[in-house]
């Protein structure tokens, strides 16, 4: 039956794709986690009114983070080029792909972040304060717990983003599903080896949500 739907799709490259996308996402969202947080934290602790208030520092980080999210993903692609090249020394490949899907997607999360360390209530962050907490423990043990559910939120929608993203690095050479689908379904055309890449795609990102729907419950103390 399954043969008959999809007469095309050769199992072996299908499930390698599969692995070059989950590695891609599973990498890039690793990386966007970390930076994501520290950029987010770094918006937030000096924004106006705040613990280490710069007005420098937050217009430029400020102003980095919007002009990094706002490049539409498939152009960041290109203007990477080169960097990429510098960086590994090729621009085909699973690896090649992640400059610029990690450099797409933590400014993006890094909002994310911030708005969440936005929504902590400041009476708790104020009592912290006037018992003598550092900095460095206001944020471990008041921001980022008490944000958590907002920040598991965030990187699931990031995460799932990303999916996308690898699909669209797979056009121009960087592997995974959207490179199968490209060469060996669009550009050959067949649609069951284009439907076939899709449906992996989605199932990918039905699974991303459904684990990122769990942790938030579980985090969420409210």
């Amino acid at each position: 039956m399954i043969e008959a739907l999809f007469p095309n799709v050769d199992g072996e490259k299908m499930w390698e794709a599969t692995l070059e996308t989950l590695y891609m996402t599973g990498m890039s969202v690793a990386i966007t986690l970390v930076l994501g947080i520290i950029l987010g934290l770094l918006l937030f602790l000096t924004s106006p009114n705040n613990i280490w208030e710069n007005k420098a520092v937050y217009a430029v980080t400020s102003a980095v983070v919007n002009v990094f999210r706002s490049i539409p993903f498939i152009i960041l692609i290109v203007l990477l080029i080169p960097f990429t090249k510098f960086l590994l020394g090729t621009i085909r490949g699973a690896n090649a792909a992640l400059p610029a899907l990690i450099i797409g997607a933590a400014p993006f999360y890094a909002r994310m972040v911030e708005i969440a360390l936005r929504e902590v209530n400041k009476g708790v962050i104020e009592a912290a304060k006037s018992m003598g907490a550092k900095t460095s423990t206001i944020i471990w043990k008041v921001l980022l717990p008490e944000s958590m559910p907002a920040l598991i939120s965030g990187i699931t929608v990031t995460a799932i983003a990303l999916v996308g993203f690898t699909a669209m690095a797979g056009v121009i050479g960087a592997g995974g599903l959207g490179n199968l689908a490209y060469l060996d379904g669009f550009q050959r055309s067949r649609d069951d080896v284009t439907l076939a890449a899709t449906i992996i795609i989605l199932i990918i990102v039905f699974i991303i949500q459904i684990i990122g729907d769990i942790l938030t419950k579980v985090t969420d103390k409210r």
